[in-house]
C-alpha cells in the first residue's frame, strides 16, 4: 500500500512537471475540455450542445444573442442591423455586411476566401431543408418559410436544385435578404442565431461533398484544418475575422466583476483554441487543476471538496487565483420512452408507475449534490410557462402507488413486463445514473438492461428510433417555453428533437394555436396549462433543471456564464503574465502534492 501510494504521487509529480514545461507563455491559448466528441463541423447536423460548440467557432449566423446582457438580447452578427419587418408580420428583410470574407481555402480560386453574400444564406437554409441531408435542425423552420417545404418535397428522393427558387427566401441583391414567412412566428428570430441556419460556402459543399463535415470553411473568429475525428480539436485566430468589438454595455455586476475593461477592444482576444476531448469527468478535472484547462464544471465526487455550505469556495482552491461561477441553467434533465413502442405508446399508467419509482430527489443528491431544482414539468425557470408553485403528483417518489398502478397497466410486480433496454453513455457518472435507475425499476420489478454507448451512438440510436429508452437533457435553443414544449410535438419525431416519438393529437394542436401567438402573460399562462396537463400524461421521466457550477483560473480572462455560448470564445483572454506568475509560483505543484500525500 504505501509503495503504491508513494508511487502514485511521483506518478502526479512527473505529469505535472510534463505539463509545465509544455505550458506556453509566449502565445495566448484558450485551454477547454469537454466531455463528447462530435459527429462533425457542418452546421446543418448541429443537433447537439458538443456539435455546436465546435461548429460555432468556424461558422456564423445572422443574429447572435448579447454576451453580457441578461435577460438574453439578440444583436446582429452578419446581418449588418436588425430587420425590417412588414406591418403584418410576415416579412423580413436583412441587410448584410459588407466585406466579411469566409476563411482562406482550397476551395476558392488562388485559395483566397471570397465575400459572404445573402445568397449564402438562401443556400445554407436549402441544405437545411435538404431531404437528402438528413438535418436533425429541420423542426426549426418546417412549414414557417413560403414554398421551402415544396421545394423540399419536390426533391424528396433525388439531386435538390438549389438554383430553384422558392419564394419565400431570396436574396434581392448581394447584400439584402428576405424571408417571407407562412404564419406569424414570433420565434423565428430565434432560429436566426442558431448554428443550422449559420452561412457556408457552396464552393466548399461541392469541392468536399461528404467531407464536407469535416473540412469547415466559414466567417468565423477561428478557423481549423481538417477534423479527423481525434480527441483534440485546435483551432487558430483568422488573420483576416473583420473588425468585431468587445461590447460596451453590461450591468452593474459586469463592472463589479471586471467584464467591461475590454470594452471596444478588436476580437478574438486569443490565438488559438486547444479544445480536448476527455469523456471521464474525473480526468477533465484533474487535468484542470493541473492547469491544463482554462475553466471547468465540478464533478459531482469533487463538489464538496470545492464548494462550501454557503457556496463559497474552499481555502485549496480560492489560494490557486481559482474562482466559482455559479449560474441557473436553462435546461431540463429526462429519461425518455420512446413511444414507437407499443409498450409505451398508449400505456400512461406503466408510465405513471416507472416516474413514481424514480427517487428524484435521492437522484439529486446523489448526481447534482443538491443543487438542482425538481423538474415538475418541462418548461425550466426563467422563462414564460414555469410555474413554481406547481406539483407533479406523479413526480413524487411513492413505492406502493408505483406498484398498484403498475398492477393496473397489466404487469403486477412486474409480471409479463418485458426486460426493457435503457440507452445511455460509457462515462462513469452515466452508468452509476443508469444503475440507479435500474435498481428504482428493479423496486417495483421491472427489469432493466443497460447499453453504453459513445455519444455520437447514442444520439444516431435516437435519431434512427432505436432506443427504447434513453437518458437525455435538453438545453434550451432560445429563451422561450415553445422551445421547451416542441420536445413533445409529434411532427417533431426523430430525426427531430422529440426523441421519444411522443404523438397526441391533442396536445399538438393546443401547442401549434399556442406557439404563434406573441410572448406575454396570456401565452405564459396557456404554456403552464399544457406543460402540466402533458407532465401528467408522463411521456418522460422527468429529472432536474440543473444550476451551472464553473471553476475559473485566475489567467481566464471575461468568462461569463451564458445558456448561449455558442461562439463565445472569442470574447475570452488569457493573461499570459498572470498565467506565467500561477506557474512560477508552484502553488499548483504544492497543491497537487499536499492533496495526494492526503491520500
Amino acid at each position: 500500500m504505501y509503495k503504491f501510494g508513494l508511487s502514485f504521487v511521483m506518478a502526479f509529480m512527473v505529469l505535472f512537471t510534463s505539463c509545465t514545461k509544455k505550458q506556453n507563455f509566449k502565445e495566448k491559448v484558450l485551454q477547454i475540455n469537454v466531455s463528447a466528441k462530435v459527429k462533425g463541423l457542418d452546421p446543418v447536423n448541429a443537433g447537439d450542445t458538443y456539435s455546436s460548440n465546435e461548429i460555432a467557432r468556424v461558422y456564423e449566423g445572422l443574429l447572435e444573442y448579447h454576451y453580457l446582457k441578461r435577460p438574453y438580447e439578440l444583436i446582429p452578427n452578419l446581418a449588418e442591423a436588425m430587420p425590417t419587418v412588414s406591418d403584418d408580420e410576415l416579412t423580413y428583410t436583412f441587410k448584410i455586411k459588407k466585406g466579411v470574407m469566409f476563411h482562406d481555402n482550397k476551395c476558392f480560386p488562388g485559395g483566397k476566401g471570397r465575400e459572404l453574400k445573402a445568397q449564402d444564406f438562401v443556400y445554407s437554409i436549402k441544405r437545411m431543408a435538404d431531404l437528402n441531408n438528413n438535418s436533425t435542425g429541420w423542426w426549426l423552420l418546417d412549414g414557417k418559410i413560403a414554398g421551402l417545404n415544396e421545394w423540399r418535397e419536390k426533391y424528396n428522393g433525388k439531386p435538390a436544385n438549389y438554383d430553384d427558387k422558392v419564394e419565400g427566401l431570396q436574396a434581392l441583391d448581394d447584400y439584402t435578404l428576405q424571408f417571407k414567412l407562412t404564419t406569424k412566428y414570433p420565434q423565428f428570430l430565434y432560429s436566426l442565431a442558431m448554428v443550422y441556419t449559420f452561412a457556408v460556402p457552396r464552393e466548399a459543399v461541392e469541392m468536399y461533398g461528404e467531407e464536407f463535415l469535416n473540412n469547415p470553411v466559414g466567417t468565423g473568429a477561428f478557423m481549423t484544418g481538417v477534423y479527423t475525428q481525434s480527441n483534440t480539436i485546435e483551432y487558430t485566430k483568422n488573420p483576416n475575422y473583420r473588425d468585431v468589438r468587445y461590447p460596451t454595455e453590461g450591468s452593474e455586476a459586469d463592472k463589479k466583476k471586471g467584464l467591461l475593461k475590454y470594452a471596444g477592444k478588436k476580437l478574438p482576444l486569443v490565438d488559438k483554441i486547444k479544445v480536448n476531448i476527455i469523456t471521464e469527468s474525473s480526468t477533465s478535472f484533474l487535468k484542470f487543476k493541473n492547469g491544463e484547462a482554462d475553466f471547468s464544471a465540478i464533478p459531482k465526487d469533487d463538489f464538496n471538496e470545492v464548494v462550501l455550505p454557503d457556496k463559497g469556495i474552499t481555502d485549496a482552491f480560492a489560494k490557486r487565483g481559482i474562482s466559482l461561477e455559479i449560474t441557473p441553467d436553462l435546461d431540463i434533465t429526462y429519461i425518455a420512452f420512446n413511444h414507437d413502442d407499443p409498450l409505451f405508446k398508449d400505456n400512461v399508467k406503466l408510465r405513471q408507475a416507472m416516474n413514481l419509482a424514480y427517487n428524484r430527489v435521492e437522484a439529486n443528491k446523489l448526481f447534482y449534490n443538491n443543487t438542482a431544482i425538481q423538474a415538475q414539468t418541462i418548461i425550466p425557470p426563467g422563462i414564460g410557462g414555469y410555474q413554481e408553485d406547481y406539483e407533479n403528483p406523479y413526480h413524487e417518489y411513492d413505492l406502493e402507488k408505483a406498484k398498484k398502478l403498475l398492477a393496473e397497466a397489466g404487469y403486477p410486480e412486474g409480471k409479463g413486463l418485458p426486460t426493457i433496454n435503457y440507452e445511455t453513455t460509457a462515462t462513469t457518472v452515466s452508468r452509476q445514473m443508469s444503475e440507479f435507475f435500474s435498481k428504482s425499476m428493479k423496486d417495483i420489478g421491472i427489469n432493466i438492461k443497460v447499453n453504453t454507448n459513445t455519444w455520437p451512438q447514442l444520439t444516431q440510436k435516437t435519431k434512427k428510433r432505436q432506443a427504447q429508452m434513453f437518458g437525455m437533457a435538453w438545453l434550451g435553443d432560445y429563451p422561450d417555453g415553445e422551445n421547451f414544449l416542441q420536445l413533445l410535438y409529434g411532427p417533431n419525431a426523430s430525426p427531430g428533437p422529440n426523441g421519444s416519438n411522443y404523438n397526441n393529437a391533442k396536445f399538438n394542436s393546443d401547442f401549434e394555436r399556442m406557439k404563434n401567438m406573441q410572448p406575454g402573460p396570456k401565452r405564459a399562462k396557456l404554456y403552464a396549462q399544457l406543460a402540466q396537463r402533458v407532465a401528467e400524461q408522463a411521456p418522460l421521466i422527468l429529472g432536474v433543471h440543473r444550476t451551472s457550477y464553473v471553476l475559473k483560473h485566475a489567467w481566464i480572462k471575461n468568462y461569463k456564464f451564458s445558456t448561449f455560448n455558442a461562439g463565445h470564445a472569442k470574447y475570452y483572454d488569457v493573461d499570459l503574465e498572470k498565467k506565467k506568475e500561477v506557474f512560477d509560483s508552484g502553488i499548483l505543484t504544492k497543491e497537487l502534492e499536499t492533496k495526494t500525500a492526503s491520500n
